[in-house]
């Protein structure tokens, strides 16, 4: 291969620290080309590093297409999961002596691996979304709407130094519980629902990713076994997280506790992904995944229960893994809260 063309945003912030929304990055074994256009003439001049950055006034495409003309290599890498089609074949109609070959997870598997800054932006991401999950257990009542919820959660993360919410906040409470990636709704929590609040923000390009479920008074006996179980899986799993263990594994830990007591067609997705850039990037950590957990890669943790027409519980932590074990970054409480 003589090349890569990388069109990923994430993957050029973390090559060369661009936070824009408009680039690509052409890299060669000699040199390494940065387009973007005027708007981020200045922002380019003082982020990008590492690479030459060249400001065009047209199409990025074109200009890349110039480029590859002159070089004259016939053989260049491009991300397939980040390229349109009809991009794709503009590029190889513009520079036909050219083979441009699929390559996939080049980059996400190198930033698989954190070093202790990008670590330190997580943690401090995850500090912030334990600051706004206390602020937050202040208003959790009766009466109170799930968008209300949101609506300060998003405050919250702004105030307390976050750059931005990582995603829009989940808060389903009651029987919407059992809906995993619920919205916030305009429905009012009442008294002995159980609220599930899926919340993170980014710092500095870097994300958090916390989840916990409340009870906005006393609990049903059910939910409240419902709980112990997911909080019994997800210690197993922070337990069995280590450099070295593959991804699969630790979704089987967790998956095996909930399955033996009854509710293992309730834990209807995977438990955990990477975090990073991304709030969902390398490794998977679901049943399915062929990834090795990699020493400081930092994954969520995050089984749960989700019962049509009664509710579910979901718990969440963001962790890095390490040699021996691995450092749970959030600190907000584990144990059932009943508010």
């Amino acid at each position: 291969m003589q090349g890569l063309l990388v069109t990923s945003l994430p993957n050029i912030q973390y090559l060369t620290g661009f936070t824009g929304s408009n680039a690509c990055l052409l890299l060669f074994p000699d040199r390494a080309l940065f387009f973007t256009d005027h708007r981020y003439k200045i922002q380019a001049a003082k982020e990008v590093k590492n690479a030459e950055p060249i400001v065009v006034p047209g199409s990025l495409a074109e200009a890349v297409s110039t480029k590859l003309l002159h070089s004259r290599r016939t053989r260049i890498g491009f991300e397939p999961d980040s390229v349109s089609v009809a991009a794709f074949r503009n590029l190889d109609r513009a520079v036909r002596r050219t083979k441009f070959v699929p390559m996939s997870g080049i980059i996400e598997q190198i930033r698989m691996c954190k070093d202790e800054a990008e670590i330190s932006k997580i943690r401090r991401a995850a500090e912030i979304t334990d600051r706004v999950f206390n602020k937050i257990l202040a208003i959790l009542k009766p009466g109170v709407r799930e968008l209300e919820i949101a609506a300060e959660i998003v405050y919250w993360h702004r105030r307390f130094g976050a750059d931005s919410d990582a995603f829009d906040p989940i808060v389903a409470g009651g029987d919407r519980g059992a809906l995993p990636h619920a919205r916030a709704s305009a429905n009012r929590l009442r008294r002995g629902d159980m609220v599930t609040i899926d919340m993170g923000c980014r710092v500095e390009g870097y994300h958090s990713d916390l989840t916990r479920t409340v009870a906005v008074g006393k609990p049903s006996a059910e939910m409240r076994k419902i709980y112990g179980v997911v909080l019994d899986a997800q210690r197993r799993a922070i337990d069995k997280a280590q450099a070295g263990v593959a991804a699969r594994a630790l979704d089987s830990e967790a998956r095996k506790m909930i399955r033996a007591k009854g509710y293992g067609r309730y834990f209807n997705h995977s438990l955990g992904h990477g975090l990073g850039l991304e709030v969902h990037e390398m490794p998977r950590v679901s049943s399915k995944s062929m990834d090795i957990l990699q020493l400081t890669s930092v994954i969520t943790i995050e089984p749960g229960i989700y019962i049509p027409k009664v509710g579910g519980v979901r718990i969440e932590d963001d962790v890095v893994i390490r040699q021996k074990g691995c450092e749970v970054l959030n600190k907000s409480p584990r144990e059932l809260i009943v508010v």
